[in-house]
This record gives structure tokens, C-alpha cells and sequence, in this order.
């Protein structure tokens, strides 16, 4: 079986990729942990500047790995729950490390986005869809209830109601559906997708970095936040900006009339 996760840096992206097409992308155990490797190293990495997710083959990811389940579902309950336990807190480790990334993760959609396919396709920041996408949260079509902060995402994106129903009912839906209720960014043909993405990638990686990395952690804590901590972070978060090279070009930049060249810095 290939390598269930590659890695490929260009030009400041760098494009994770789920590679067990022959599977749809499953997310068993290796998938998983070679997830948390390739987000922890463009944490480390300052080459990096933006991430692409997406999947190899035909789908973006349909979810959890189905068979491994069967598997642990034979087991006595009570290594049962802890073999769920202890892989989904690897699967959360994934999450948590995708949302704290202080840089853009930008996930390019196509086929099958299922189950915790969704939930990752959730947790980036930007999302490309191809018009041959199909989403669905799953879960509820195996017994179960979601996990990967699909229920954290859900309803602050589409609103209470709505998110009971994708949730309860485990309904697919097209990529002008996911488009109209703000699950994804753009929708385009297929054959344009990957272009379309890196594209997006391209332009978030030549910005001010660490602005954008404010930004992402500034609008995540509006979430939990109230207005008056919300605004010490604003004031915190300018006046840490102010202090890098990239907010001096920026000022040059448009006192000059052109176009800035941020670095990074």
C-alpha cells in the first residue's frame, strides 16, 4: 500500500496529500498519523506559508475507515470504547492541529466528502469545491454521533437548525448546496479544481504571514469570546503585526502605489 499521507513544498505551499485512493481516503490509524505529521511540520517549517489538503484519486475522503471498525466492534465493549477512544484523540490531534496553525489551510473538494471527511473539509479555512463534489456528515447512518469538531463547525457555519438536520438526518447534498449554506468558498468544474486551489494557496502564501496567522486565531476566538476580550486581542494582535518587516513593506507599499512584496517577516 503507498504511503497514506505525502508531502510536497512549493513556493511557500505546502500540499498534504491523502493518498490511499484505492480506498477513498479513507481514515484509518497510518492516514491519521501522517495527518498530524505533515500539519506539526508546517507548524515547525517557516518555508511554509500556506497548506493544500486534498485527496488522490476520484474523492477528497469518505470518511472513517469502515473495516477497522468492524474489526474493534468485535472486540468486549470495553476495549471497544477504548480502541475508539484512543483513535479518535489521535484524529483530534489533526484538528486541533489544523485550526492552531498560524498559517492558511486551503482544502481542495472532489468526490466523496464524508463522515470526518467533512469535518476536516470544516476545520480549513478556505475550501474549492469541484461541481462533481457530494457531502455528508454520515454518522448517523453507523450508530454514531460525529467527532473532528464536526459538531463545533457545524452550526456556527450554517446555523442550528440546519446543522440538526445534516447531522440527524445524514442527507447528501451537492456542491451548490455546500456553496449556498457557506460550507465551501467556490465551486468550480472539476477539471479546474486543483488549479483553482493553488491558485488560492499561491496568493495566501505570498501574503503577510503572520497576519494572516492572527487573523485565522482572532476570528476563532470570536467564537468563544466577548467583546471586550475580543477587543484586547485586536490590540494585542495589531501591535504584534506592527513589530514585523511585513507591515512596514505593507505601509511603503501603499504609500508608493504598488503592489507589496511581503516575505514573511
Amino acid at each position: 500500500m503507498p504511503d497514506a499521507v505525502t508531502q510536497d513544498v512549493s513556493d511557500g505551499v505546502l500540499t498534504i496529500t491523502m493518498n490511499w485512493p484505492d480506498r477513498l481516503n479513507v481514515l484509518g490509524g497510518e492516514m491519521v498519523d501522517g495527518l498530524a505529521e505533515a500539519f506539526d511540520r508546517a507548524r515547525r517549517d517557516s518555508d511554509v506559508r500556506c497548506v493544500v489538503l486534498r485527496g488522490a484519486g476520484r474523492h477528497f475522503c469518505a470518511g472513517g475507515d469502515i473495516r477497522l471498525m468492524r474489526d474493534w466492534a468485535a472486540m468486549p465493549t470495553d476495549i471497544r470504547m477504548e480502541q475508539f477512544r484512543s483513535f479518535i484523540s489521535g484524529f483530534h490531534v489533526v484538528v486541533s492541529g489544523m485550526q492552531e496553525l498560524p498559517k492558511p489551510v486551503v482544502a481542495g473538494l472532489h468526490g466523496a466528502v464524508a463522515g470526518a471527511g467533512l469535518s476536516l473539509a470544516m476545520n480549513s479555512d478556505l475550501a474549492v469545491a469541484a461541481d462533481d463534489a457530494v457531502f455528508t456528515l454520515a454518522y448517523i447512518g453507523i450508530g454514531t454521533s460525529p467527532d473532528g469538531g464536526g459538531t463545533y463547525g457545524l452550526p456556527r457555519i450554517v446555523g442550528l437548525k440546519k446543522a440538526m438536520e445534516i447531522a440527524m438526518l445524514g442527507d447528501r447534498f451537492d456542491a451548490a448546496t455546500a456553496l449556498s449554506l457557506g460550507l465551501v468558498n467556490k465551486v468550480v468544474p472539476a477539471k479546474k479544481r486543483e488549479r483553482e486551489t493553488h491558485a488560492l494557496a499561491a496568493r495566501l502564501a505570498q501574503g503577510p504571514t503572520a497576519a494572516l496567522g492572527r487573523t485565522k486565531a482572532l476570528l476563532h476566538a470570536s467564537l468563544t469570546s466577548g467583546p471586550s476580550a475580543q477587543l484586547d486581542r485586536e490590540k494585542e494582535s495589531f501591535v504584534r503585526c506592527a513589530a514585523t518587516d511585513d507591515f512596514v513593506e505593507g505601509l511603503d507599499a501603499f504609500m508608493e502605489k504598488r503592489t507589496p512584496t511581503f516575505t514573511g517577516g
